[in-house]
């Protein structure tokens, strides 16, 4: 017997979910200091909906999901990133002033590893013509910069490529070192050749182990109303909306408190890292960094008595 057909239900994008957003959308753009790039709301918005298309390739999200998604992005990065493909002279011209040394003391620490690297300032400035975008006259339409969601740090991307791009020299130099070996000599297999993964930093145990140490000793400096409010959230991994209701306050109440919390403990941690480990200022930003990117505070040991709410993982999803 034959069955009737099936409503169909309206498919609604990223996109769509995007611009219905209205108020989200504007506090994103005004969090993100677009503005001081020249960049348009409409302009900002296009970098979210590249973001999240490329995160969401199964379908379109729920507005919660979508909502948490964006809420995690490093939106002053991505602004950053989008303001460049769009041709921002201050934009670049910043890029290049805050991030040339970077560049190149990441691809010291990565190269310095092996006989094969490229020299570090070479690796480094290779980027920036990739990065700009400038091929056929026409300035960010291939900009490296279209491959960047915001989902990490833009300090860690660039670290990955150039980590990768570290990696292919090293392929290179190998096959013709392989090709110009001397009669009887061993050739370089493509077994023995390196894998396609970055190069560990030596120091980045300890600076993760100073960064969990400090975390656990900032903690302890909040307000026990503080305090709840980042275990109500991280371990027992409560909602927002569901935060709000048992604080007696409003969703946006509870979006901005936590907000200022976080502000308030990096404060105390940049403090603590510098006077208890006498930690450099790049230091302490590159212990940020890896604690973003690998995430290896365990929350509901921070929190024992934290009982979860759901069957959710432990941890937020990486951005």
């Amino acid at each position: 017997m034959p069955q009737p057909p099936q409503e169909k239900k309206p498919s609604t994008g990223p996109a769509s979910l995007l611009a219905a957003g209205e108020p989200l959308m504007a506090s994103l753009y005004a969090q993100s200091g677009a503005a001081r790039w020249g960049l348009s709301q409409a302009q900002f918005i296009s970098g979210l909906e590249r973001s999240v298309c490329k995160r969401f390739l199964e379908g379109a999200p729920t507005s919660e999901r979508l909502k948490e998604y964006l809420l995690a992005l490093h939106v002053e990065d991505l602004a950053l990133t989008t303001a460049c493909i769009e041709g921002s002279e201050a934009a670049w011209e910043y890029f290049v002033q805050e991030y040339r040394g970077y560049l190149r003391a990441a691809a010291g620490a990565i190269s310095k590893a092996s006989r094969y690297g490229a020299n570090p300032q070479e690796l480094a400035d290779s980027l920036f013509s990739d990065l700009f975008g400038l091929m056929d006259g026409k300035r960010g339409e291939r900009s490296l910069f279209r491959y960047f969601h915001g989902r990490s740090s833009l300090k860690t991307w660039l670290r990955t490529v150039l980590a990768q791009r570290h990696v292919d020299v090293i392929r290179s130099r190998r096959r013709l070192e392989s090709l110009d070996a001397e009669d009887g000599e061993k050739p370089v297999l493509p077994s023995d050749r390196l894998q396609a993964q970055p190069l560990p930093d030596p120091h980045r145990a300890h600076y993760l182990s100073c960064f969990t140490a400090t975390l656990q000793h900032c903690l302890k400096l909040l307000s026990p109303g503080d305090r709840e409010r980042l275990e109500l959230y991280y371990a027992r991994q409560m909602k927002l909306a569901e935060i709000g209701r048992q604080l007696g306050e409003h969703e946006s109440s509870a979006s901005r408190n936590l907000e200022r919390i976080r502000q308030e403990l990096r404060v105390l941690a940049e403090q603590h890292l510098r006077d208890a480990f006498s930690l450099s200022d790049a230091a302490i930003q590159q212990c940020f960094e890896y604690a973003a990117e690998d995430v290896p505070i365990d929350f509901r040991r921070m929190f024992p008595d934290a009982k979860p709410e759901s069957p959710r993982a432990n941890r937020k999803e990486p951005a």
